[in-house]
């Protein structure tokens, strides 16, 4: 714009330099009509440079807008790489966290909608000790964290990094919860090996059993030949063979029922209609001793694809132990058991089932789960594990849960 105001400016004086030059030659002769010839003649050299001048000026006025479109152009692909980046951070399938400041006392603030779901109110029971937690992770390094959800005990993978924005120290946290994956991966490893262990032992008992049993039948052929000590004794040592590997038959055997569960047969169940049937089935039992069963559904009209079948078995497992671990309550009060569905945060089905008896101690409750674990006397240790393989093959999770109060609590996701 400068340039093409210079240039103007330069076509104005050679116009009025001509005009006074043509002006001067008509004084000098002292007549009006040469001096308007010579103005006239003037104006087509006049137009000729002014064309000249303006042609000179467009050229520099060209780039100028070729630079302002690429910039134009250049700005907008940075703003939609930008929006396309943060729209990948917000969906990211792991938790983010920054954490700014110094370890052990950093500020922590969830980054995408993973973790800021991770925090909020239904899933970690107490964000403020998870964000101790990350705070306190040393370095750049993957460590394996737990921290208490509704749903229970929940283990998450940490890895983390740092870098400097602006001049400030920050380290970026990335959280993901493991836990599905961890119980996936052990059921399916207790799976084999109760599977592995049922057989091996199944070969090497069958026989036993038979045979104590063949061997005690030709003792009573054989009593009368053989010293009346000698043959009481044989007889009790046989009758004990025999019992004994009977009884581990039928331990062994109902353990393989753990590797041998059938597939899930999914079908829509009303939670009402199964919560009737199994109230039909345990409730006399507790009211015959004074205390009660409850079952509650929100909405009554709440549905659910999976087997009922091994879903009944399932809550059935888990009612069985809570009117055991009811059975002694101090000073004789009857003991009570609650189980409720309802929707939760995500379309989530939640069903919990809740006792008033002693409880599960800390120490015990990450072993409850596994198969042979037990802490009843004549307890076999299949229960619960049956209720976690159930629960799984019909695609939900099982954990234990602290209860607010006294006793346990059972939650069972889908």
């Amino acid at each position: 714009m400068a340039s093409e105001a210079r240039l103007k400016m330069g076509v104005l004086l050679a116009v009025g330099g001509i005009a006074l030059l043509a002006f001067g030659a008509g004084a000098l002769q002292e007549s009006p009509r040469l001096q308007v010839l010579c103005a006239l003649s003037a104006l087509p050299l006049l137009l000729a440079l002014w064309r000249c001048l303006a042609r000179l000026a467009r050229p520099a006025r060209a780039p100028l807008v070729e630079v302002r479109i690429e910039a134009g152009v250049e700005q907008r692909a940075l703003l939609e790489n930008a929006l396309a980046f943060e729209a990948r951070l917000e969906h990211a399938p792991i938790a983010l966290f920054r954490i700014d400041g110094l370890e052990g006392d950093g500020q922590v603030a969830p980054l995408n909608a993973n973790a800021r779901k991770l925090v909020a109110p239904g899933r970690a029971s107490d964000p403020a000790a998870l964000y101790r937690q990350l705070s306190a992770q040393p370095g750049e390094r993957r460590t394996l964290v737990q921290f208490e959800t509704e749903r229970g005990t929940e283990r998450a993978l940490v890895s983390l990094s740092a870098l400097t924005l602006h001049g400030r120290h920050q380290r970026l946290a990335a959280l993901m919860p493991v836990e599905s994956e961890l119980e996936a991966e052990a059921l399916n490893a207790w799976r084999q090996l109760v599977h592995v262990l049922t057989h091996e032992i199944m070969n090497s008992l069958t026989p036993v059993a038979s045979l104590s049993r063949t061997a005690y039948d030709l003792l009573d052929e054989l009593r009368d030949t053989l010293p009346l000590d000698a043959g009481a004794d044989l007889a009790t040592a046989l009758d004990a063979i025999s019992r004994r590997a009977g009884s581990l038959v039928d331990f062994v055997a109902s353990y393989r029922s753990l590797s041998n569960l059938p597939p899930a047969q999914p079908e829509r169940v009303r939670l009402a209609e199964l919560f009737g049937r199994i109230d039909a089935l345990v409730g006399p039992g507790w009211r015959a001793r004074g205390g009660a069963v409850e079952f509650s559904v929100e909405p009554a009209s709440l549905e659910l694809m999976v087997d009922p079948g091994q879903l009944e078995q399932a809550l059935i497992n888990l009612l069985k132990n809570a009117f055991e671990a009811t059975a002694a309550k101090p000073g004789g009060a009857a003991g009570r058991a609650r189980v409720a569905a309802r929707l939760v945060r995500g379309a989530r089905l939640r069903i919990e089932v809740a006792d008033d008896g002693p409880g599960v101690p800390d120490a015990l409750a990450a072993h409850i789960f596994t198969p042979f674990f037990t802490t009843k006397k004549q307890g076999g240790g299949i229960g619960l594990a049956m209720v976690r393989q159930l629960v799984h093959g019909n695609g939900g999770t099982v954990r234990y849960a602290r209860a607010l109060g006294q006793g346990a609590r059972f939650v069972i996701t889908f």
